[in-house]
């Protein structure tokens, strides 16, 4: 290597000993215990575990008669679902500051034109997560019950179980969630070189059947949730299409954007 790329390298002479990274991790990791934590204990306040229960049970409840409840099978449910779902809102409540914890954990090792692309990737990528639940409870779950409620028979009381009930609306919250990150992975893929925008569009006949397949293997056995999965990936991966351009470019290096210049 030259004197000139060991000057131009600010990563240079910057390592750390292991022991100092696995001691940088476990505080981060404490972090985001204590963010956790936190957020968990004010929830417990206000709202309230009923709170948290009432308001994720309702989109199955508007389906159900005026004086139905969910029902505990279990002999511990009542104790450990509104635990659960508390441990659960908690998590969501804080990823943000989860998800800075990682990136100051990486930070060092990046380069300052990688800082200035990561932390706006992470914002987008919890804003995108949240967009998905969000998506889920207000209108996924509405529309999933009313459609199977409508195969119900009368003479047949729906009364669901509430940790069944917890059990399936988290993996929905997962499904989309991660479902939604699809312009993330897009613009990643484009910016470490690894695709073209040209391969993404002529890719684009494959992910929509590739977005059908997801939302039938990741949902449950009805159409609408499957469309209401598949749908949105497709639209998120145009987005994602028409962002990963933009953010190839505003995220170079300095030395490439300069050999471009040189070159044209």
């Amino acid at each position: 290597m030259s004197d000139k790329s060991t000057k131009d390298d600010e990563l240079a002479g910057t390592e750390q000993p292991f022991v100092q990274h696995l001691m940088e991790l476990r505080d981060r990791l404490l972090y985001c215990i204590y963010g956790i934590a936190l957020a968990v204990a004010v929830l417990a306040v206000w709202p309230g575990p009923n709170g948290l229960i009432d308001f994720i049970a309702h989109p199955i409840k508007a389906h159900m008669p005026p004086d139905a409840k969910l029902i505990a099978v279990g002999v511990f449910s009542p104790f450990f679902v509104p635990l659960k779902v508390l441990m659960m809102v908690g998590i969501l409540s804080v990823l943000p500051w989860i998800m800075y914890q990682l990136w100051a954990f990486v930070a060092p090792g990046l380069y300052t034109h990688e800082k200035k692309f990561a932390l706006p990737l992470i914002v987008f990528g919890s804003l995108l997560a949240y967009l998905g639940i969000a998506f889920v409870q207000f209108f996924v779950l509405d529309k999933m019950f009313g459609f199977i409620q409508g195969f119900t028979p009368e003479s047949v009381a729906a009364t669901p179980d509430i940790a069944s009930y917890v059990e399936a609306i988290l993996s929905l919250y997962l499904a989309f969630g991660m479902a939604f990150q699809v312009p993330i992975v897009v613009m990643l893929l484009v910016r470490f070189g690894i695709v073209d925008i040209a391969k993404l569009k002529s890719f684009r006949g494959y992910f929509i059947v590739l977005a059908f397949v997801v939302a039938a293997v990741v949902t449950p056995p009805d159409v609408i949730s499957q469309l209401a999965l598949a749908i949105p990936m497709c639209v998120l991966y145009e987005v994602g299409i028409v962002a990963a351009g933009w953010f190839a470019k505003s995220s170079k290096k300095p030395d490439d954007e300069e050999a471009e210049a040189a070159t044209d």
